[in-house]
């Protein structure tokens, strides 16, 4: 059977918040283009998260260029109206989004990338992988010794406190999102929580003084301008944060301790079935929620952009542009460009930043074909 390509000037790969900014500046452009997203739904990676998640920035934060978030400044959303805000979004600008298609390979034939989709085929002058630096959920390969008896969930299957069996919780991981997990499921089950201290944001996200002081002063101050890949802080910053993740955001200390949530060391093995924190101790645990984070995967692109190591890594790139590979493009990675990157607010800079390089880069094509076609077009001699 044979199989049409479908050509397209533009090809951007998800369509998360990072996929709809770069639409929205690509559409401004009249660029011929296609989002394929790989969620049967605008916003499900959204939707997909624990249930009581509520997002981080107040919505005068949350908003993609263009588009208002449709409340109140100082509101925090739910994951949820964050998803329904994403599909409103693309359909407010009627962005070119296909749903349902799984991008199984990225490859590069003369000057244009192809792309295999299942049964689909696809080619593009310009690629821009719109994705997050981490897609697939990690759990230390000991976990798979635990007691068959334990209820185990990585943070990515948790929804909320009905999931989980009566007795014991053990946290694995004290970020944030081990820390929200970790104050509901206290108030109906004795709480450990494993991990070392990240430390925490000095200040009470939802206060009066936040909105009109701190959160200006951190999001649109420090992690968007003074905590970038362009500052001597910012450079020292992100190998630590890249390997590290970032300080607790809206939970304290005094809240783990106020819910009773027991702080115990590093997971590090299993004994007789049960989970070891530090060097020894074994808890007696109903239910293991491993809030352990993500890696990348981006073993489907089949092009040489990601240096000599075997482990998992990062595409080499500056500002998501990729010098070896010309038309090849990154956004929505975390510190991209800086620490505001993976918020909206950062998203939409670093989008409207390789859209206007995708610009630059179409209109060098165009001269440089227009001066060839001159220099074959005239007379011997000249």
């Amino acid at each position: 059977m044979n199989t049409t390509t479908e050509s397209f000037n533009t090809i951007v790969i998800g369509g998360g918040q990072a996929g709809l900014a770069a639409g929205y500046y690509l559409k401004k452009q009249g660029r011929d283009f296609v989002i394929l997203d790989a969620s049967q739904r605008i916003g499900d990676s959204w939707r997909a998260r624990w249930d009581s998640l509520r997002l981080f920035t107040p919505a005068r934060y949350d908003a993609l260029p263009g588009m208002p978030f449709p409340a109140p400044p100082s509101y925090f959303p739910p994951k949820d109206e964050m998803a329904d805000y994403l599909e409103s979004y693309a359909e407010r600008f009627d962005l070119p989004v296909e749903s349902g298609v799984w991008v199984d390979s990225l490859s590069k034939q003369g000057e244009r990338y192809q792309l295999a989709a299942g049964d689909r085929r696809f080619e593009a002058e310009n690629v821009v992988v719109a994705m997050a630096s981490f897609q697939v959920p990690w759990i230390p390969p000991f976990a798979q010794d635990l007691d068959p008896g334990i209820n185990q969930l990585h943070s990515s299957d948790y929804r909320n406190p009905s999931q989980l069996q009566e007795g014991g919780v053990l946290i694995v991981g004290a970020g944030n999102s081990g820390s929200e997990i970790g104050l509901e499921v206290a108030r109906e089950h004795p709480t450990w929580m494993s991990g070392r201290d990240v430390g925490h944001v000095p200040f009470r996200i939802e206060t009066t003084a936040a909105h009109h002081l701190f959160i200006p002063l951190v999001i649109r101050f420090l992690y968007h301008r003074v905590f970038t890949v362009d500052t001597p802080i910012g450079r020292r910053m992100r190998p630590k944060l890249l390997s590290q993740g970032t300080p607790l955001v809206r939970v304290k200390p005094q809240d783990l301790e106020s819910a009773r949530i027991e702080r115990v060391p590093k997971t590090t093995g299993v004994r007789d079935g049960m989970p070891v924190v530090g060097s020894d101790r074994a808890l007696d645990v109903a239910n293991v929620i491993w809030c352990t984070g993500y890696r990348p995967n981006f073993s489907w692109i089949k092009l040489p952009i990601f240096g000599d190591e075997e482990k998992p890594k990062e595409p080499e790139h500056e500002r998501g542009i990729v010098a070896d590979q010309p038309g090849l493009y990154f956004v929505g990675l975390f510190f991209l460009y800086a620490m505001s990157s993976a918020l909206v607010t950062g998203v939409s800079r670093d989008a409207a930043y390789i859209a206007d390089a995708i610009a630059a880069r179409t209109e060098a094509s165009k001269r440089t074909d227009e001066s060839r076609s001159h220099l074959q077009s005239e007379p011997p001699g000249v």
